[in-house]
């Protein structure tokens, strides 16, 4: 496969209601249900879904585990290539993802196809927000050809930025960059942790909780009442956001969310807490953020 350079910018918005869905035309319908307490997302997804959707397996848009790198760092780009062809999905229509969960995981492929110029988006409010029928068992799917695209280095943070600001920040120096964590408050504050061998927080992040933005229905609002939400929380632009969560998936819905709301483009950090973590020589923070 060879290398495209060009990420344009994607078309559609990040979040879409199944009437503008529609809208579309053809579109490439992905199931990501995967469930961080061992339950089978494929078998929920045999046992129900939007009709032509293809299951994805969110340990497949990640490379190996790695103690040093966190539990889903970024896949390569060859091998991502190979996964979204073996898919069906070439890049070249719309791809439509959910989940169960409001989006929380669907947002990592949505995030990472935008990221490398896909047009892609989320069902808003995820498989409840879908009135029409479902269907069972498996779809019969025909390969595509997905380009190989390297990872855009400026929507990115690796542990070493993220350390140095980290220290900046500790040390009372005033930086142009947020380190956004979007953990449960509990996580964040240290009092448990379930998944990783430490609790806490990285020194000097803030924590906006990803579920915070969301109504009852798991549906994130219009985008302005999104921007007025991170605003609240001290964000007016994403382009001075480093956004981390456990393992750097649910991060991804906060930048999406970011920009939907018009707030710009934040950068990931992959390796979120299960990367800072695994290292005993990093410090860690617990309670509320002074």
């Amino acid at each position: 496969m060879s290398t495209s350079p060009d990420h344009p910018s994607p078309s559609i918005p990040p979040f879409m209601d199944p009437a503008e869905i529609t809208g579309l035309g053809e579109v490439i319908w992905c199931d990501v249900r995967w469930y961080i307490t061992g339950r089978d997302g494929h078998r929920a997804y045999v046992e129900g879904h939007v009709p032509g959707a293809v299951h994805v397996d969110l340990d497949r848009l990640a490379g190996a585990p790695d103690e040093g790198r966190g539990r889903h760092p970024l896949p390569t780009p060859e091998d991502l290539a190979d996964y979204l062809s073996s898919l069906g999905i070439s890049g070249r229509v719309p791809v439509v993802a959910y989940d169960d969960m409001g989006g929380l995981v669907a947002a990592r492929l949505v995030w990472m196809l935008r990221t490398l110029g896909v047009d892609a988006t989320l069902l808003n409010g995820g498989l409840g927000a879908w009135e029409g029928p479902v269907e069972t068992g498996e779809v019969e799917i025909e390969p595509a050809r997905f380009e190989v695209r390297a990872w855009p280095t400026d929507r990115l943070a690796d542990v070493l930025e993220v350390e140095e600001l980290s220290r900046m920040i500790s040390n009372g120096t005033d930086t142009e960059v947020t380190i956004v964590d979007v953990r449960a408050p509990a996580r964040y504050r240290g009092e448990e942790e379930m998944i990783d061998p430490r609790a806490g927080h990285i020194p000097g992040a803030v924590n906006i909780p990803v579920a915070s933005k969301l109504d009852g229905d798991r549906r994130v609002p219009d985008p302005a009442a999104l921007a007025a939400h991170y605003r609240e929380h001290g964000v007016d632009r994403a382009d001075g956001v480093i956004v981390s969560c456990g393992s750097g998936v649910t991060a991804c819905h906060d930048l999406l969310a970011m920009e939907h709301a018009g707030l710009g483009l934040g950068r990931l950090y992959p390796g979120s807490w299960s990367e800072w973590c695994s290292d005993p020589s990093r410090p860690v923070a617990g309670g509320a953020a002074t």
